[in-house]
């Protein structure tokens, strides 16, 4: 990222210590935090005043919660991404995060690599989750009997966003260029009438993309 404008983040979370850690981790890789909050209302109002890309949040915070500030912040900016880091793996709480506006969801036993390595996906827009929590979605979305086809290079990508790859490791593997891939995503989601990555990756899960 080295022509590029650092990545503008904001972290919330009601414990000092780990907000601070999670603070200065992502400051000295290079990340720009621009404000940090412990509670929703805190959240809320700095969001407002510094216009972070990225909110690293707990879903544990003092009102309003951490559900309810994702889904106010992507209705103020839909151009905004949420990646919940949370100490909860449940499946209830994973839900409820990403039918919020969620673009990712880690649990806080992630290392510091697959923090930050989950912060530059979702500001690109990329679905995010710690291994396990994806397949949670499962048997809530039910499987479309009017599926539209895709082509095999369609059906190979989004199998592909099914396992948590991204776009330049798919570009990698199937030798295509990293705009190639973005075509194929965009072309999918136009057929499955899905308007972001996180619904079609719901959909690859749900379809059993991930598992083969």
């Amino acid at each position: 990222m080295s022509d590029e404008a650092p990545v503008r983040v904001m972290v919330v979370d009601d414990h000092p210590l780990w907000r601070d850690a999670v603070e200065r981790d992502l400051a000295a890789a290079g990340l720009d935090v621009v404000a940090v909050a412990a509670t929703g209302r805190e959240a809320l109002a700095r969001f407002g005043a510094t216009r972070p890309q990225v909110l690293v949040l707990d879903l544990q915070i003092p009102a309003p919660d951490g559900v309810q500030v994702t889904a106010e912040v992507v209705r103020r900016d839909p151009e905004a991404r949420v990646l919940v880091l949370s100490a909860s793996g449940e499946q209830a709480d994973v839900l409820a995060a990403v039918k919020a506006g969620a673009t990712g969801y880690l649990v806080k036993s992630a290392s510091r690599e697959e923090l930050l390595a989950a912060v530059r996906r979702v500001a690109l827009g990329e679905p995010v989750f710690t291994p396990g929590l994806a397949g949670l979605v499962l048997g809530e979305f039910q499987r479309d009997p009017d599926q539209p086809q895709l082509t095999d290079r369609e059906t190979e990508v989004l199998r592909m966003v099914a396992k948590g790859l991204s776009y330049r490791q798919i570009a990698e593997r199937l030798v295509l260029s990293h705009r190639t891939v973005q075509n194929h995503v965009q072309n999918t989601l136009r057929k499955l009438q899905m308007h972001n990555r996180v619904e079609l990756t719901r959909y690859a899960i749900e379809q059993g993309l991930d598992e083969e």
